[in-house]
């Protein structure tokens, strides 16, 4: 690849980026600005946004990575990440929205009308949001180094460093543009190259993957995923840990609360699946002709940087350097996105929770909402950033699945029982997270740690959904089953707001459970 044009094309994306959101700082004036861009996005730009964050890394080039060395048994990762949001839609998108709260730690609370599961949210909302944040830098630094050679920590720096400026500055109106922007420009950059490599293979002859010859199970079901064995079983677990791991993403849930109502969410929700799956055509294509055109890795090349080598070998000259160029540029724009909304929620928890408390002791004075929020917008990216260069990347998508199942372990339960179940115990709520959120993060820490594990302790761990999810689910019922005395006094009356209409003005009546806390605002309005 050309150097310079792929430094060009970052460079576009990167100032495009900031452009957008300065222009978006002129709109934030408020905490409900900074938090939920004051709930008033529509449905479609919402659906945007969401689309340009959630289409992550792993969406850009780790699908594709994994199609070229798992075959195609890893087509369950697109299919799995869609599904994520259909399930999302039935259960949880609307009553979200009419919860009338700013964060998934703010639900929580309201619900469950305990500071404790509040606390254990925030902490766990960090936690996944850093896991999330961490293969984006590393995808960056991967991309850059692709590009221009330079070393891998470079390129998660200038994410960080783009993501930080942004996010301070604007907040959730401003991130709301960027993203809805970055949908656009990855569908274009992603789309435009598949179509112009499809027409060479065309004029090739259309020949088949040389790994056929070599490997048949490639294109075979039911082989490449369970790479240590047990491939029915991981797939499966895959598809439970993506299906409910979507709707406890911190960065996907904040995005509800920034529609008008519950049915501008459902409009939102059905509009997203049709985008992510305009989207996700695309990516096999680059596995299936990396496959054709490159069957061997050049040692010390990640398959994750598969489809920025494709237009080189393919087409050649200007036009292939131009192409790959358009790649690495959309390949940005998916770490700026994605990174940007796991800011954002990761930076909201530590300033409700964490630094405007100790702003208010050290300056003696209530320090505002936004101040925290800029300040923790920093150790928000800065922390996973460290985290990225001294920890081995494991794949792109591999290290997003696991990051899912620890969502699917803990917020999942939490959601779906608390937006459905009037015998939800703020008890047994506590044990489903702890429990839940323990077993995941001994699976993921083995994982990351100790490599690839033989037989059904590797399956087990490597794809752990299948056993941590149901462990939660039962140790969330069970203890509230013991627990009656421990239902919230007001679990009645939060549930009629949960799932009433908005056009019924609840908000009036006598009887409603309070709203979350009340937050200062730049100018002093609340």
């Amino acid at each position: 690849m050309n150097t310079a044009y792929g430094l060009v094309a970052i460079v576009i994306v990167c100032v495009l980026t900031l452009a957008v959101g300065a222009f978006g700082l002129r709109l934030s004036r408020t905490t409900s600005d900074f938090y939920v861009a004051g709930r008033t996005v529509t449905p479609y730009r919402n659906a945007s946004a969401i689309g340009g964050e959630y289409l992550s890394a792993a969406s850009f080039l780790g699908i594709a990575g994994l199609i070229y060395t798992g075959g195609l048994d890893m087509l369950w990762f697109p299919v799995g990440y869609t599904v994520g949001y259909v399930v999302l839609l039935v259960l949880v998108a609307a009553p979200l929205r009419r919860s009338g709260a700013y964060t998934l730690a703010d639900f929580a609370e309201a619900r469950l009308e305990s500071r404790a599961i509040r606390r254990m949210c925030s902490f766990l909302v960090v936690g996944i949001g850093w896991l999330y944040l961490l293969p984006q830098l590393q995808g960056a630094g991967l991309a850059l180094r692709a590009v221009t050679g330079s070393p891998s920590w470079l390129g998660g720096l200038v994410v960080a460093a783009v993501v930080v400026a942004n996010v301070a500055a604007g907040g959730m109106r401003s991130i709301t543009l960027v993203q809805a922007v970055q949908y656009w420009l990855k569908l274009t950059a992603i789309a435009v190259p598949a179509f112009v490599l499809l027409a060479f293979w065309a004029g090739d002859g259309a020949p088949g993957p040389a790994v056929l010859t070599t490997d048949p199970g490639w294109a075979q079901p039911l082989h490449g995923l369970g790479g240590q064995g047990h491939p029915v079983y991981a797939t499966y677990s895959l598809l439970l840990a993506l299906a409910l791991g979507t709707m406890g993403l911190p960065h996907v849930l904040v995005r509800f609360y920034t529609n008008p109502d519950g049915r501008a969410a459902r409009r939102t929700t059905l509009t997203v699946i049709a985008l992510l799956g305009t989207f996700y055509l695309f990516p096999p294509v680059y596995g299936f002709l990396g496959r054709t055109y490159l069957p061997e890795l050049p040692h010390g090349t990640a398959p994750d940087t598969v489809m920025l080598s494709l237009p080189g070998l393919m087409a050649g000259g200007t036009l292939g350097d131009i192409l790959s160029a358009v790649l690495a540029g959309g390949a940005f724009a998916a770490f700026l996105s994605t990174a940007s909304g796991l800011t954002i929620s990761v930076a909201g928890v530590l300033d409700q929770d964490v630094l405007r408390g100790w702003l208010a002791r050290l300056t003696a004075q209530d320090a505002t909402a936004v101040q925290g929020f800029r300040l923790a917008s920093v150790p928000a990216v800065l922390v996973p950033y460290a985290v990225s260069l001294v920890v081995e990347p494991v794949g792109l998508a591999t290290m997003v699945s696991l990051a899912f199942a620890v969502a699917a372990s803990t917020f999942c339960p939490l959601l779906v029982l608390g937006a459905w179940w009037r015998g939800l115990s703020t008890v047994g709520a506590g044990a489903g997270l702890v429990v839940g959120g323990l077993l995941a993060a001994i699976a993921v820490a083995a994982t990351v740690l100790a490599g690839p594990i033989d037989g059904w302790p590797g399956a087990l761990l490597g794809q752990p959904a299948a056993w941590t999810v149901p462990i939660a689910f039962a140790t969330a019922v069970v203890v509230s089953l013991a627990t009656p005395g421990r239902i919230p006094r007001n679990t009645s009356r939060t549930l009629v707001r949960l799932h009433s209409p908005e056009d019924l003005a609840l908000e009036g009546r006598a009887d409603q459970p309070a709203p979350p806390r009340n937050r200062s605002t730049i100018s002093g309005r609340s």
